[in-house]
């Protein structure tokens, strides 16, 4: 059976959808069969993925409001192993629609279930908020990793997301758990970057991934070509940081063994790819 994981944090701008594209398309490259849900109206993870929102008449909103079944609007992606349920601008009247149904906090979850066996991982890209379509994917979910930027803010509002997770645990999930906290955006240059992990990784240390997701240029380049960051440059620090980290996820899953070397930050740019994860690269 397939383990679902949300990215969710409800502040924007901390990599949400960048993480949810490019460990989506590593796992793949690692030949894992990847599901990527797209549940922020925004659709960045549509676009990011090669899809243009307008086009798409069957998104998740309706498989959520109109009952429209998940394995009738899954779309293939261009990386390797990876399809995605996109999203479209309707999913922004979801909420409302959604606020006098019975179960309206499990519909994804029911949603999900009939296609749960058809993939190894599914990854939902939560929207920046603590609403009904957040609470229906951490529903959904059978752990959560959640993106702190390494930046000033970088702990503010993160209370108010690990209650809201607790409240999921005890009222509607309990099985849910916290997959990982992820820092991104990780400068090298400053001494922020360095006191940011430092706090994190003392307030909740085991939860945090030994992978470090550092800013990267190509890492922006790449959404703009409908491309993850392993098939838009796989030799870019970028690709090689969510190679890491999709080894990480795989290891806590007990479906790999990753070195301790592999953990490490990379400085040099190099490629994080064996030969048989860059021949699924040149294939997809």
């Amino acid at each position: 059976m397939g383990k679902i994981i949300a990215i969710a944090n409800q502040k924007g701008g901390v990599g949400k959808t960048t993480t949810t594209m490019n460990l989506a398309a590593a796992l793949g490259v690692l030949e894992k069969k990847v599901l990527v849900i797209d549940s922020d109206p925004q659709a960045n993870a549509t676009s990011g993925l090669g899809f243009d929102p307008r086009n798409i008449t069957n998104g998740i909103y309706e498989c959520l409001i109109n009952e429209v079944e998940a394995k009738d609007i899954i779309l293939t992606t261009t990386s390797p192993n990876v399809d995605i349920i996109p999203a479209h601008i309707d999913l922004v009247g979801a909420e409302v629609e959604m606020i006098n149904l019975p179960n309206r906090e499990k519909m994804m979850r029911m949603a999900l279930e009939p296609i749960k066996d058809n993939y190894d991982f599914i990854i939902i890209d939560c929207s920046p908020s603590l609403g009904l379509i957040t609470i229906n994917s951490l529903t959904a979910a059978d752990s959560v990793i959640v993106p702190v930027q390494c930046e000033y803010f970088a702990l503010e509002g993160l209370g108010k997301l690990l209650n809201t997770i607790k409240i999921v645990q005890t009222r509607i999930n309990n099985s849910l758990t916290i997959e990982g906290i992820l820092l991104t955006m990780y400068d090298t240059r400053l001494r922020l970057s360095n006191q940011v992990v430092d706090e994190v990784k003392t307030h909740f240390q085991d939860l945090v991934f030994d992978t470090i997701i550092q800013r990267n240029t190509k890492l922006g380049e790449a959404p703009s070509h409908g491309e993850s960051i392993i098939m838009h440059d796989a030799s870019s620090r970028g690709a090689t940081n969510y190679l890491n980290l999709a080894r990480e996820v795989l290891q806590k899953n007990n479906q790999t063994e990753m070195n301790q070397e592999d953990k490490i930050i990379d400085f040099d740019g190099k490629s994080g790819l064996g030969e048989a994860e860059k021949e699924n690269v040149n294939n997809g």
